[in-house]
């Protein structure tokens, strides 16, 4: 499959997973650019003008990590945005959810992930073990957006789309070696929305 003449804007939430997802989106796009979210990312995201913006993980709360602002400008540009773990979490806060602790804490703890086969699921084995790496998850999958997947043995939201808008998000970690198939989430993400 040709590379994508595309271009990802990465903005890093002080993860340690940040440049695997770096690694997997170069392998289908173009140009990949990492920026930290501390570090004016509004701005550079301006002069890069993306085709894609990608949401890293990260520590914290939503509320702390100053994504709700970046959301806002995707939206306004129609940009086709995927949110990972804190990422996710920060989409959903915007849209409306609350971001509650879990009843049950999942640091590198694998779940099948039932999924209704769209768009970035498209292709995927149903359900797929995906791995996770969180305390904290949306109460509730908010006005205007679908359930796209969840835990098969907890039953939480690992995966969200909007129904107007490009976005989406996932709880689960697609970057982790052991989740199955995880870079093809990331490759239907780049050709689901070019």
């Amino acid at each position: 499959m040709a590379k994508l003449h595309k271009k990802v804007y990465l903005v890093d939430a002080f993860d340690s997973f940040v440049y695997i997802l770096y690694q997997y989106f170069s392998e289908f796009a173009d140009e990949v650019r990492v920026a930290r979210v501390n570090k004016s990312p509004l701005a550079e995201l301006k002069r890069f003008n993306p085709d894609y913006l990608v949401l890293s993980p990260g520590p914290g709360h939503p509320k702390d990590m100053g994504f709700l602002p970046i959301i806002d400008k995707a939206v306004g540009m129609n940009l086709p945005t995927l949110g990972a773990c804190l990422g996710h979490q920060s989409i959903g806060m915007y849209f409306g959810s609350n971001v509650v602790q879990a009843k049950h804490i999942m640091h590198g703890k694998q779940s099948l992930i039932e999924h209704d086969g769209k768009t970035i699921f498209t292709g995927m084995p149903n359900p797929f073990r995906g791995t996770r790496y969180h305390s904290l998850l949306v109460d509730r999958v908010p006005d205007g957006m679908e359930l796209s997947a969840k835990s098969k043995d907890d039953g939480y939201i690992m995966g969200m789309r909007h129904k107007k808008y490009p976005i989406e998000g996932i709880q689960f970690h697609a970057e982790s070696i052991t989740t199955e198939r995880g870079k093809d989430i990331i490759r239907n993400f780049l050709y689901y929305y070019k």
